[in-house]
């Protein structure tokens, strides 16, 4: 395979021959190629773009400010985290997937699948107290069909929704991924009983043509006392 530049605007490039890749895998290398986020992720040494999904997500709702403990649900390849540990150096983050991540400074990364039964308690063990923020860039391996896919992802989302509302302290955030259309009223109307405010936003690092959002929940209301 060989890349070459083009004679247009902006020097764009284009893969010349790709012998033995589909024409989708040639589409997803151009966009790659060709993606400002996935350059400056490169320069500024994050591991994915979706870094700036969560930066630009900061930068309109201020949930990092101050935070000392973070949860990261689905933290595979570590942008987030990577965001975290820049933004609030000395806050303790514990991290979980079911794919394998690189080691990052000072975070705990448990290499498990989020649904299982022990999941929850691993977690706040890990963490020792009761976390700031609370994050999911999970989704749901795709099957092809929309409604299925939508309908998995969402359970991901209700999951780590419910797990927020058992480790964050009272005043905490719950960020997450949802799909097309945002959260489903169900999701809203439960994140809305216990959170003072719950928002619906696409970061412009977020691809146009993706079916992701994101729904912010913040100001948890804190656990029924017992």
């Amino acid at each position: 395979m060989s890349i070459t530049r083009s004679s247009g605007p902006g020097g764009r490039q284009r893969v010349k021959t790709a012998k033995g890749r589909t024409t989708a895998s040639v589409r997803w290398l151009e966009r790659q190629l060709n993606d400002p986020y996935v350059r400056q992720a490169k320069a500024d040494g994050y591991r994915s773009r979706a870094a700036y999904k969560l930066i630009e997500l900061d930068e309109r709702f201020g949930f990092l400010k101050g935070v000392t403990r973070v949860v990261d649900l689905g933290i595979a390849p570590g942008g987030w985290t990577q965001v975290v540990r820049r933004k609030c150096p000395k806050a303790k983050v514990v991290g979980i997937d079911l794919l394998p991540v690189d080691p990052i400074d000072d975070v705990t990364i448990l290499m498990m699948d989020f649904l299982d039964d022990d999941a929850p308690r691993v977690l706040t063990e890990a963490l020792g107290g009761e976390a700031d923020l609370v994050l999911s860039d999970m989704a749901a391996n795709t099957v092809g069909h929309q409604q299925t896919d939508h309908l998995r992802t969402m359970a991901l989302v209700e999951a780590g929704g419910l797990f927020a509302t058992e480790i964050l302290r009272k005043g905490g955030t719950f960020v997450a991924k949802v799909l097309a259309g945002g959260a489903d009223s169900e999701l809203v109307a439960e994140l809305k009983r216990n959170f003072t405010a719950v928002k619906h936003a696409k970061p412009p690092a977020s691809r146009k043509e993706s079916s992701e959002w994101y729904v912010v929940a913040q100001g948890f209301k804190g656990r029924p006392e017992a």
